[in-house]
């Protein structure tokens, strides 16, 4: 069958509510903190604490469609099957129905709503083990329901058990996955199955059934038995249209179309031009969706921002292989809010100024070195060449060097903004590895030294009241950048009082912050403390600072010429000063008190420590 992928959302949705199920919407892509991880990588992972057996407030049958972000193997995007951004379907039950009806349900959404034919379903189940017996329950009610007996493959706990590894009293147990060959035609092997390698089958979803409770000494029955079901939205909607191309589907479609017509290539052409393609679609689509998240974050050297920055480079690398300026990622940036995402996250397009606004300057900043950059990784290598020429015509059996020198590496992180990452998929293009222990030692003798610098400035100096007060002044701009990075883009300063123990500051906000949020902002401030970053001041005119989107807190209080303050990319405010040189003299930054202080208005009071 041919679907779309708003119809194939709407689809999910519709049955499981049809079955009593509340659709709880998703959650912000960036974690929270409470998971690990940086972001949500799957559709269960914000449901956690509530699979856990803390009552749900929507009720014990739930169903979304959840988007995720997954970054550790972003050099493989570029194929046909590998995205960093990607929406999960699910549906949960707390304690309520269990596998027989879980098994009717997907059985009747594949063939009944998907069209897919019974006779070709295949599942896969537990085989079982000295801890848990074999999930035979589960395979006779498939076969119930007329899947072939043939067709139900029983394998194990690698391939069919869900459990948090380590982690005792939590729950676990079997799932089942569901399994659709893509064609008819056998590949020649004895066992064209879903084991063969020719990956004539294709895994369409999963449903656990956790039911037992993991202890020291092995597992016990689960007084609330739950189900867990994850369908990938992605890979479903290129399966159901007959399309192994996961770029080829609606969600891609207008994004490589628009490549196509600024660059002048084809896409179905194959080869680099292909692979650029699903490069700058991919990363710009996850670009959109964690610069337009609820919690939005922006661009930086480290975290969340850092994995960001790292996908937006590479997009505009790609750009420039294309032939093209990076600039180009906003025409595609705009397919992806107005066209694709519009009506599943209407806060896109509620955000799009901004989303671009942020996408053009990430651009901006890496243009203006790329090229430079690009120079001196040339030069770099060319030094190895010579050296490898030189030490050949000295010692016959002199073994060439392939590597890039660790300080190297820096440099080009340093000064040029090239993520370590880049830097080795370039050297990979060339045949070449990167010393990466090398580049992370100079990575720390630079932090040392900085803040070694910054500590002999201020010896015997920081109980100073004129030296503390500074210190004071430059975290002001930090808490207002963080307040907007973690609260809204939509967060302003509306009021601050200095003095030499304390910064007050007041902001537009609705509601008090909540623990959480307070603990985001505080280590985000001192992120960008540990990083060192320099304060960097610079008179300009007045229109010239608000066109480049320098913050300024009362319009009618500035002249012709302000003064700004810039720290990286983080913060750019117009202030009067007085600042500290860098971040790192700052200390620990520390918020005392978060209260009201006006009807829309909060008040934070902090401290460096």
């Amino acid at each position: 069958m041919k679907i779309t992928s708003k119809e194939l959302r709407n689809a999910w949705i519709k049955f499981y509510e049809s079955k009593g199920h509340v659709n709880i919407g998703g959650v912000s892509l960036i974690g929270d903190g409470t998971t690990g991880v940086m972001f949500n990588v799957a559709g269960m992972q914000p449901l956690m604490p509530y699979l856990l057996g803390q009552p749900h407030p929507a009720g014990k049958r739930l169903c979304n469609v959840q988007g995720c972000v997954r970054t550790v193997d972003i050099e493989s995007v570029g194929d046909a099957t590998h995205f960093t951004f990607f929406e999960m379907m699910g549906n949960w039950s707390l304690g309520d129905y269990f596998k027989k009806e879980k098994t009717a349900w997907s059985f009747e959404l594949l063939t009944k709503v998907f069209g897919l034919d019974k006779d070709k379903l295949c599942s896969t189940v537990f085989a079982g083990n000295e801890s848990a017996p074999r999930d035979d329950e589960t395979a006779q009610l498939l076969i119930n329901l007329g899947i072939k007996p043939e067709h139900i493959y029983y394998l194990d706990k690698s391939n069919n058990w869900w459990e948090l590894e380590g982690t005792v009293g939590t729950p676990c147990g079997p799932d089942n996955e569901w399994f659709y060959p893509l064609t008819d035609e056998e590949c020649g092997r004895e066992h064209c199955d879903i084991n063969c390698p020719c990956g004539r089958y294709v895994e369409i979803g999963n449903d656990v059934y956790m039911q037992y409770k993991k202890t020291a000494d092995g597992y016990v029955p689960l007084e609330n038995k739950n189900v867990d079901t994850g369908f990938g939205l992605d890979r479903m909607l290129a399966f159901l249209n007959g399309l192994t191309d996961g770029y080829k589907t609606d969600l891609f479609a207008g994004a490589i179309a628009y490549l196509e017509g600024v660059t002048g290539k084809r896409y179905d052409d194959g080869g680099e031009a292909q692979k650029g393609m699903r490069i700058v679609a991919d990363h710009t689509r996850t670009a959109v969706m964690l610069i337009g998240d609820v919690n939005g974050i922006l661009p930086s050297n480290t975290g969340a921002g850092y994995i960001l920055r790292r996908l937006m480079r590479r997009a505009i690398r790609w750009c420039r292989k294309l032939g093209v300026d990076g600039k180009e990622m906003l025409g595609v940036a705009k397919v992806f809010i107005e066209e694709v995402y519009n009506e599943a996250y209407p806060l896109l397009p509620e955000k799009e100024e901004y989303i671009l606004t942020e996408i053009g300057r990430e651009i901006e900043r890496f243009e203006s070195t790329l090229e430079k950059g690009m120079k001196e990784f040339e030069k770099t290598l060319t030094g190895i060449a010579r050296k490898n020429e030189f030490m050949a015509k000295q010692d016959p059996a002199y073994v060439p060097e392939t590597k890039i020198g660790g300080k190297a590496a820096f440099k080009l992180y340093d000064t040029y903004g090239f993520p370590l990452e880049l830097t080795v998929e370039l050297a990979a293009e060339r045949g070449l590895t990167v010393d990466e222990a090398g580049f992370a030692e100079a990575f720390k003798e630079h932090q040392e030294k900085s803040h070694a610098q910054a500590a002999g400035e201020f010896k015997g100096g920081l109980a100073d009241t004129g030296v503390m007060t500074t210190r004071l002044h430059t975290a002001t701009p930090l808490l207002n950048a963080a307040l907007k990075a973690v609260l809204s883009p939509d967060v302003n300063q509306k009021g601050s009082n200095i003095t030499p123990e304390r910064l007050r500051f007041d902001f537009n906000f609705a509601r008090p912050m909540t623990q959480e949020e307070i603990k985001a902002v505080e280590d985000l401030v001192n992120e960008k403390i540990k990083e060192d970053i320099p304060v960097v001041y610079e008179e300009m005119p007045y229109r010239q600072a608000r066109d480049e989107g320098i913050v300024g807190v009362f319009d009618n209080k500035y002249g012709d010429v302000v003064k700004t303050y810039s720290i990286g990319t983080f913060s750019r405010e117009m202030c009067g000063g007085p600042h500290a040189k860098s971040t790192g003299e700052l200390g620990h930054f520390k918020i005392v008190k978060e209260q009201s202080s006006a009807s829309g208005i909060r008040r934070i009071k902090a401290v460096l420590e």
